[in-house]
């Protein structure tokens, strides 16, 4: 059986509903700080099963220790944690306690029950600098200020640590560039809170006439348009990605391995809102906002070594993604029929 945490959220509902159509059990705890629970009645809905769900804070260390006595728990993937790298610097001490927290309990809960095979979801942005094609073994730029980039730094950290003192674990930890999409057939999709923090669901709002305008940080950077350039990844190579590593794992020794994983493609704010305009017929009014972190003008990486490990290349591109996004989006409004 597989932990989830974070498992009504973005990313660990979907790699939980492609688990399940796999025919894998599976087993959510979410503490619905960043989710719903219609996310869990869709889940039961496309999938006809009961999914076992607890409601907690997964740095209740103790409740969460419950959950791997009652469960035959063999494998957890963490996707827990908060991921805003602008509001981290309104929220500073939210970021380092919630983030490095949960992976702390995370981990001593696993270890009092014998448990030691991990995906963790890191990110990209944790060398900290701008750059086009981050290898896995590039050094961090450690300096750097933002809480959310030293919060998932110090994470990293941890795991190695854990990993030095006791070698018998398995982890995989995958740096993520930004996620986007939808489940296939629009099955399920990102919840979107009215002050959604991801910048492709802002553009979709102003689209949808949900607000006004999209707010453009920084438009004098050092690349090609002078807006900021991000690897967009579909959240369908992510889970397929996530999948092939763990069946990968079954035939591996111990281990602890850094991933990237993304399209290995850099499109501009500018870029993806042209992108946004064409798929969906709206235009997206823009408006200059100051910017209230630094910002890295590239965020880009090189996914040789996943592609191969396990043999797999992202096989969705950004419009695709956008589509996908945008129906779930819609069918969320009531716009078009479920």
């Amino acid at each position: 059986m597989i932990l989830v945490t974070g498992g009504l959220g973005y990313l660990g509902s979907h790699i939980a509903l492609d688990l399940m159509s796999r025919g894998h059990e599976v087993v959510l705890v979410d503490n619905l700080s960043q989710s719903s629970m219609p996310m869990l009645e869709r889940l039961e809905y496309n999938t006809n099963l009961y999914i076992p769900f607890i409601r907690m804070d997964v740095r209740n260390t103790p409740v969460l220790q419950k959950v791997f006595e009652q469960y035959p728990i063999d494998y957890v993937i963490h996707t827990a944690g908060f991921k805003s790298v602008n509001e981290s610097v309104l929220r500073p001490l939210d970021y380092y306690n919630n983030n490095q927290g949960c992976l702390m309990s995370v981990l001593r809960a696993m270890q009092r029950s014998g448990v030691k095979r991990l995906v963790n979801l890191s990110s990209a942005m944790v060398y900290g600098q701008s750059g086009e094609k981050f290898k896995e073994d590039d050094e961090f730029h450690v300096k750097h200020q933002n809480p959310y980039v030293r919060a998932q730094q110090q994470n990293e950290q941890i795991l190695h640590d854990v990993f030095r003192a006791d070698d018998y674990w398995q982890i995989s930890n995958l740096r993520l560039s930004n996620v986007v999409g939808a489940y296939t057939d629009s099955k399920i999709g990102e919840w979107v809170a009215p002050l959604p923090k991801s910048v492709l669901l802002n553009i979709l709002q102003v689209a949808a006439q949900q607000r006004d305008i999209f707010e453009l940080y920084h438009q004098d950077l050092d690349t090609q348009d002078g807006s900021s350039e991000r690897d967009f990844i579909h959240v369908m190579d992510v889970v397929n990605a996530v999948y092939k590593l763990m069946i990968w794992s079954n035939n591996q020794q111990n281990f602890l391995e850094n991933f990237n994983l993304g399209s290995s493609q850099l499109t501009s704010i500018l870029q993806l809102i042209q992108q946004v305009e064409t798929v969906t017929k709206a235009n997206i009014t823009q408006q200059p906002y100051p910017e209230i972190t630094e910002e890295f003008a590239q965020v880009g990486i090189n996914i040789e070594k996943i592609q191969q490990t396990i043999d797999w290349k992202p096989e969705q591109d950004l419009a695709q993604a956008i589509t996908d996004q945008w129906n779930f989006y819609q069918k969320s409004l009531g716009l078009v029929d479920h």
